[in-house]
């Protein structure tokens, strides 16, 4: 099972978006660089939906998004999540940071309005540099995806 370390409210992790980011511990990717090295270990609380039901209550109003940031190690327990959270709350929107640079096939993708893909690879910089090698996808009309990473970066000559 999927354990959590930490929650916060964050706005630019999702653009348009105020997300709750749940992050996930035990992941398999070890990115060299890393700003989040403890969560490579298995630590944290177990990521249920009745902490989901408590994360709604606690947060339910403020929120318009919730990104599991993290869960590599069980991707099908991750949409397991995602299907129960657009079940109880369907016009809350859900998304996925992934550290692989794809996700596995098998994974049910429509279930997240966002997509975020790819490990951290320091001289390429995250998704606010435009040589990222990370990116960020919101569900487009029926099952397909929009690449929308250019919108972290920053326009050159401008303030």
């Amino acid at each position: 099972m999927l354990k959590y370390v930490n929650t916060g409210i964050v706005f630019q992790e999702i653009p348009d978006e105020v997300t709750l980011s749940i992050n996930i511990s035990n992941c398999p990717c070890h990115c060299p660089g890393c700003h989040s090295q403890y969560l490579w270990e298995n630590i944290g609380n177990p990521l249920t939906p009745l902490v989901l039901d408590k994360f709604m209550h606690d947060y339910g109003d403020d929120i318009t998004c919730v990104c599991f940031m993290g869960g590599d190690a069980e991707p099908d327990y991750v949409v397991m999540l995602a299907k129960y959270l657009h079940k109880k709350h369907p016009s809350l929107k859900v998304g996925w940071y992934s550290g692989r640079q794809c996700l596995p096939k098998d994974i049910d993708k429509t279930i997240f309005d966002y997509i975020k893909v790819g490990p951290y690879i320091e001289h390429l910089g995250c998704l606010k540099s435009d040589t990222t090698n990370q990116r960020l996808y919101k569900k487009a009309v029926g099952d397909g995806f929009t690449d929308i990473t250019s919108r972290f970066w920053k326009k050159k000559g401008s303030l």
